[in-house]
């Protein structure tokens, strides 16, 4: 399938869940921006439910005027229980998106997440890594996600904007 047709106009965000509440502000500006040249191109922003990130991208997609689509965890094809501190983003989430797509994985199994996120990738053209450039570890797979998006073809674009800083002990688990 071409890039630039059907689902491969989507384009997905990776990061760190540990992001400082001031990196998160500054990131939702960065985005918007960057994400409204997207609206102008008719691409799509998908974003797995969870507090953080998905909500600034979110939060960015729609000022830009992007098309959003939120994945939601299933277990058994019925909703899955999300962590009590992603309920109220999940929510938010949902308002934004003009599209909800459900994907079998369990949202509270780190392995799952990633399996999921890896497959999300797959149907994109783009990805926008919010990294800072550190290795993937036990709890966060944004380098791995960067390379796995990097080896199926998809573009990557990295983004660490001045000031930015991740806040240990917020991303224990990914988002």
């Amino acid at each position: 399938m071409d890039k630039e047709k059907g689902l491969r106009r989507l384009i997905a965000v990776v990061g760190h869940a540990d992001l400082a509440p001031w990196t998160l502000a500054l990131l939702e500006e960065e985005l918007r921006a960057r994400l409204a040249q997207c609206a102008e191109a008719g691409r799509t922003g998908l974003v797995r439910v969870g507090q953080g990130l998905p909500v600034a991208f979110g939060r960015a997609a729609k000022k830009a005027g992007l098309v959003l689509v939120a994945v939601v965890p299933t277990l058994n094809r019925v909703p899955a229980l999300l962590r009590e501190r992603d309920w109220l983003a999940a929510g938010e989430l949902l308002l934004l998106s003009q599209q909800v797509r459900l994907l079998e994985y369990d949202p509270a199994d780190r392995d799952a997440c990633v399996r999921a996120d890896e497959r999300l990738l797959r149907s994109c053209a783009r990805v926008v890594a919010i990294w800072d450039g550190t290795a993937s570890n036990g709890h966060d797979a944004t380098a791995h996600l960067v390379a796995y998006a990097r080896s199926h073809g998809i573009g990557v674009e990295v983004l660490w904007p001045d000031g930015a800083e991740r806040v240990p002990g917020l991303g224990e688990k990914p988002s």
